[in-house]
């Protein structure tokens, strides 16, 4: 018999947080700016891996011809359909994950990872998808939090993701070296930008982000 891939995966009791309290407050501490760099300058097919309840739409250029938004949980993809109505680009809302994306071989111009490297169950195996489904010259344009800085607060994350972190936040990792992954998944830097956000006066475990693209060669 074969075997159906894997569409979905749900995390209602995350997908309630992130809805209501989490994406509110990233808003609030002024994450839309970089939703709006993360996909300007975009053009033709585009895939979005992590697509959330489509907080990203809005921000898409109307050179994007349009966006296939791949979505494992199932709450957040219905919220993400809703979005895909008022967007001001073709948007195309379904069941999937990063790690089996159902798309075939060179498809899309761009790709967009927008805070959702962090909690793929795969990080390597999602990263070879999306190199898998982009054109050669295709771009990946990534907004992530990553790996801190300091050895300090990288024990804190690895302790973190070793014990309380992903049950709660939806499988997400506060220390993953996502600048390393993308590199070894075959893809070329283009542009990196690292930074703290939400800046703080107080450490913290997932403040460190990085925003840029890289080429599939």
């Amino acid at each position: 018999m074969a075997t159906v891939p894997q569409r979905s995966m749900s995390h209602p009791i995350f997908a309630r947080f992130f809805a209501s309290v989490a994406a509110p407050a990233l808003t609030k501490a002024g994450v839309t700016r970089y939703r709006r760099r993360l996909v300007e300058g975009l053009s033709g097919e585009v895939i979005e891996i992590g697509a959330g309840n489509g907080l990203n739409f809005p921000h898409y250029p109307p050179e994007v011809s349009r966006v296939l938004a791949v979505e494992p949980e199932p709450r957040l993809r219905a919220a993400a359909g809703q979005a895909a109505l008022d967007a001001p680009v073709p948007v195309d809302v379904v069941g999937g994950l990063a790690e089996r994306i159902p798309a075939e071989d060179g498809r899309f111009d761009a790709a967009v990872a927008c805070l959702t490297l962090c909690s793929v169950t795969d990080q390597a195996a999602a990263l070879g998808e999306l190199y898998r489904v982009l054109r050669p010259g295709g771009r990946l344009c990534f907004f992530e939090h990553v790996r801190a800085g300091t050895p300090g607060m990288r024990r804190v994350q690895r302790v973190l993701d070793a014990t309380i972190w992903p049950p709660l936040m939806g499988g997400c990792h506060t220390g993953r070296d996502t600048e390393a992954a993308i590199e070894a998944a075959g893809f070329r830097l283009e542009e990196l930008e690292e930074f703290d956000f939400p800046e703080t006066k107080v450490p913290a475990p997932a403040v460190a982000h990085i925003l840029g693209t890289a080429i599939r060669p």
